[in-house]
């Protein structure tokens, strides 16, 4: 099959042949059809955080099942589905507690004395975050995909499979935002724009979206921002507490950045919650004011939005077909698996919230 593969840090992507293996017990065999091109895949391409190479990169995806392991019971060939990287194994104290998001279980990857699920001649090829989407297959644990309903465009379902889970999952799980609260979005790309669509669902009073780029604040309105703050004209932390009269009760910080971070702490309200949804680079410190702490003011992490996705992805792709959750205009351009190289470059210019590769295309 024709994978991307991330041969060395901070080089283009090389369009390969790969060989993908059969599925043992408990895995599926997904025939890709879209794969969106995300920004946690640039941090990887970049070195930001390190990952054993080469690798086929890929994780926000959509396909249709073409085989199943033996032990298999969740799907069936011909399901349309959607995969999410927090694959979980059911029976860690984090799956047992309801946190399956958390799961590091190994049962859910080959063991090492097994033969590897993708190969290239007599190496073997690592699988990127449990899933490789940037490839005609997928052979993933069957914990790694959830089925949904077969009207559901898989180009739009393929955000479901990340940044939606992401940003609409911090806002309805991590942060419980509730209706009639207040609520900050720092950074509008994909993840951004589903917490602020997530916080318009879930019926939060004022939805402040924060950005640089003028054409991504005016798309968060489309998602429900209800005020729009250009970082260019000012700090944007004055400008969010000037808005609010006193600051946010949540926000949620969608860009990986110090300086960021650091403003989604400082815009809280007392009693407030900031969420950092971005992937800050290894090693990085982030400084906070201690004063504010006596205020009840809370930082804390959101992993995948703290999902249930075998329950949240399907209530999404819903939302999706009622109108309530916007995927339309997330997708800024759809593209081939040859074009990949292109998409990195568009997501360091941050023009488009997302692209998305097309496999039948």
């Amino acid at each position: 099959m024709k994978a991307a593969v991330l041969r060395q840090v901070k080089t283009p992507l090389q369009i390969e042949d790969v060989q993908i293996g059969k599925p043992g017990p408990h895995e599926v065999l997904i025939r890709t059809v879209a794969a969106g091109v995300c920004h946690s895949d640039l941090h990887f391409f970049e070195g930001s955080y390190p990952y054993p190479l080469p690798a086929v990169l890929g994780h926000e995806s959509a396909g249709v099942v073409e085989q199943v392991g033996s032990e298999v019971r969740t799907v069936k060939p011909g399901d349309h589905v959607i995969t999410c990287l927090s694959a979980f194994c059911g029976h860690c104290n984090h799956c047992l507690s309801g946190h399956m998001s958390l799961c590091v279980s190994p049962d859910t990857k080959r063991a090492k004395t097994d033969a590897p699920r993708l190969t290239e001649g007599d190496g073997s090829m690592n699988q990127f975050l449990n899933l490789s989407s940037f490839a005609e297959y997928m052979l993933i644990h069957e914990h790694a995909c959830t089925a949904i309903r077969k009207d559901m465009p898989l180009d739009r379902a393929a955000l479901i499979g990340c940044s939606v889970t992401t940003g609409v999952g911090a806002v309805i799980h991590t942060s419980s935002v509730r209706p009639g609260e207040t609520v900050a979005v720092i950074g509008c790309g994909g993840v951004g724009l589903a917490a602020i669509n997530g916080a318009a669902i879930a019926g939060a009073g004022r939805i402040i979206a924060v950005d640089t780029q003028g054409s991504k604040l005016n798309l968060a309105k489309e998602f429900g921002a209800t005020d729009v703050v250009n970082a260019k004209d000012g700090d944007p932390v004055k400008q969010v507490i000037e808005l609010t009269k006193g600051g946010v009760q949540h926000s949620f910080e969608a860009i990986g950045l110090k300086a960021t971070a650091e403003q989604a702490f400082a815009m809280l309200a007392r009693g407030g919650t900031a969420n950092i949804i971005g992937m800050i680079p290894v090693g990085t410190k982030i400084e906070l004011m201690g004063a504010d702490f006596l205020g009840e003011k809370r930082i804390q992490g959101s992993l995948m939005g703290s999902n249930r996705f075998p329950i949240d992805m399907p209530r999404f792709v819903d939302f999706y077909m009622a109108g309530k959750l916007h995927l339309d205009q997330m997708i800024g351009q759809r593209i081939k698996l040859e074009q990949v190289n292109e998409a990195f470059d568009e997501l360091r210019r941050g023009e488009l919230a997302r692209s998305v590769i097309m496999f039948d295309a």
